[in-house]
């Protein structure tokens, strides 16, 4: 385990980010657009007539914009039932198997999705791939975020929404191109890549570290120093290891044994308030209205802005690869700009392209429709840049050490409640009120900027141990940013965790039988 083949420091690093963190946020991306476009290909829709929307007569379009909103639901009631698995067993069998278990059940759900022959399989192959889904994107960001060193930790997280959007770039491509072909692997193909994506992130999750802090967390601080070590680039024994190690032990020894119930207590370190914003950085990415263009972009263009089915296939890959850029975008301006600018100035670009989309696609015959696709595409990128990946990694950062898998789990959990809601009232909603439903979402991010700028603290360049002091020294919700201020202007180890700090020898006993 101390060496993990040679590999150390930013190498190791690397090999993470490229070679877990991408392939499994790319397949969640992917799973997420690819059933739009495969939903209008004529050999799935020969397959499966019950959600054939397109050549619906007017009598049976409710009835089957219903059933395919709950077709495509259904993979976000997976997510969410994998999403609340993470919170029983993420702490309790680590990052890293929970991980492996996870992209097991992906590529289980992605094989019965790939041989559907009637809709009662395809309804559970969704379920499936849902919950492999919820349980990686529940996990991954949480242990990518306890690897990496602080200066990097917003860049190698944020990177989730550049692989998520890849991801989404590459379904609709694919969708593209399938639908040349005049053949039920048309649709097949599309719905098997997952298992392939999965192949890397199975293989390097048993060769990588596990996360340090959950090996302090469990007792196993002679691990934990050594994938320290090897993911700093030097010696167990240095000063630099030794303090990691300390900060660790005294943000256990502050929060006591984890424990479900002390999501709901505020308690010294402001689990609650702590769980409040984890959860409610995620609730604020989907009222950002991304989902309900992302499950139904090429549908979307071809159904209500009247576009050619190639016409709309193409527009739907541009629209997720804009997205992709945004994304990059968050990339290299995360640490330096801050999470909580970006997502300002993200909710108000949003507003404003919600509200240009949903002016130029009224009447739906008018040509004006046409740009309202260009700002579609800014809306993507711009949500990018703030949303895409900053609300996972702002949950994951957020969160104590204790109850970290926990808190995760209940925000993704929430995170995917909504995207099923979404799915099932899109098809109705974009039926039924047309373009006003893009108004809802405008409203929506307008009310998000208020609510980022007074409640949630910059996380930027502090250390996750110095997070937990942000918390303990705060006294009340409104507390918090200007704590987060304060203390990036300051220097010196936060006092509330040097009194805390345990004595040399005493660190294979990392918990205190008290709780908050």
């Amino acid at each position: 385990m101390s060496h993990f083949h040679g590999l150390r420091g930013n190498r190791l690093n690397q090999v993470a980010l490229i070679g877990v963190v991408m392939p499994a946020m790319m397949s969640m991306g992917y799973n997420q657009g690819v059933l739009g476009g495969v939903l209008t290909m004529d050999w799935f829709q020969e397959q499966f007539p019950q959600i054939d929307v397109n050549d619906a007569l007017p009598a049976e379009r409710h009835h089957k914009s219903t059933l395919q909103g709950t077709v495509v639901a259904l993979f976000a009631a997976g997510g969410l039932l994998g999403a609340l698995a993470c919170i029983g067993i993420g702490d309790v069998l680590g990052r890293r198997k929970t991980i492996r278990i996870a992209t097991v059940i992906h590529m289980i759900g992605a094989f019965l999705g790939t041989s559907s022959f009637d809709m009662a399989q395809l309804v559970v192959s969704r379920v499936i791939l849902g919950f492999g889904c919820g349980a990686q994107l529940a996990t991954v960001p949480v242990w990518q975020s306890e690897i990496s060193p602080a200066t990097k930790r917003g860049a190698h997280v944020g990177m989730t929404g550049v692989f998520v959007g890849l991801g989404l770039t590459l379904a609709l491509l694919m969708d593209l191109g399938m639908s040349f072909v005049d053949r039920s692997v048309s649709w097949r193909l599309p719905l098997a890549l997952p298992i392939v994506l999965c192949l890397p992130v199975l293989v390097l999750t048993s060769r990588l570290p596990e996360s340090p802090r959950w090996l302090v967390q469990r007792g196993q601080c002679p691990e934990a120093r050594e994938v320290i070590a090897g993911l700093r680039h030097t010696s167990p024994d240095t000063e630099v290891v030794e303090k990691e190690i300390e900060d660790v032990l005294s943000s256990l020894a502050i929060a006591g044994k984890g424990s479900f119930a002390q999501v709901f207590q505020m308690g010294h370190q402001r689990i609650f308030h702590r769980a409040s914003l984890a959860a409610g950085c995620l609730v604020l990415l989907q009222l950002t209205g991304i989902n309900c263009i992302t499950f139904y972009s090429t549908t979307l263009f071809q159904t209500h802005l009247h576009l050619n089915p190639i016409t709309s296939r193409i527009l739907a890959a541009v629209y997720q690869f804009s997205g992709t850029i945004g994304g990059i975008v968050c990339v290299f301006t995360i640490e330096g700009f801050g999470r909580r600018f970006l997502m300002l100035m993200s909710a108000g670009a949003n507003t404003i392209c919600m509200i240009l989309v949903a002016a130029l696609s009224s009447p739906p015959t008018n040509i004006a429709s046409h740009a309202a696709v260009v700002f579609m595409f800014l809306f993507h990128f711009s949500m990018m840049v703030g949303f895409g990946g900053i609300p996972f990694l702002y949950a994951s950062e957020i969160a104590p050490l204790s109850i970290r898998a926990t808190i995760n789990g209940i925000g993704s959990a929430i995170w995917w409640g909504l995207s099923v809601l979404i799915a099932l009232v899109t098809p109705i909603a974009f039926n039924a009120i047309e373009w006003k439903y893009f108004i809802i979402f405008a409203v929506l991010n307008a009310v998000t900027i208020p609510v980022i700028y007074y409640f949630f603290p910059e996380t930027a360049g502090l250390t996750l141990e110095d997070i937990d002091e942000v918390f303990i020294t705060s006294t009340g919700v409104l507390d918090s940013v200007h704590v987060a201020k304060r203390m990036k202007q300051e220097s010196g180890i936060p006092r509330a965790r040097e009194e805390a700090r345990p004595e040399k020898g005493n660190e294979t006993q990392p918990r205190t039988s008290g709780s908050e």
